[in-house]
């Protein structure tokens, strides 16, 4: 059992609505937890609806390494977790 299983409470940074982050995203590492304590459960909906038209759209192919680099691109930008972080002060 990992510790990702309980959703913990968090400000958005797409809608700025303070609601349950994402569990288990299917990124390692960093992003998974930029993912986790920014990306409420209903935005991360969100974007996997879009992102299978992303992948149509631009005809992405997984058997190349910078299909996904785009991919998470598009990702970052429609979760808008390249602005700065809400400070929580």
């Amino acid at each position: 059992m990992t510790e990702d299983t309980e959703p913990t409470q968090i400000l958005c940074a797409r809608c700025g609505e303070t609601a349950s982050g994402v569990v288990n995203p299917p990124y390692p590492g960093e992003l998974r937890g930029e993912l986790q304590s920014r990306v409420c459960q209903n935005c991360w909906a969100e974007w996997l609806k879009l992102e299978v038209m992303v992948i149509n759209e631009l005809q992405l192919n997984f058997m190349e390494p910078r299909s996904l680099e785009i991919l998470v691109g598009h990702m970052r930008e429609f979760l808008c977790l390249d602005a700065p972080a809400e400070s929580d002060e």
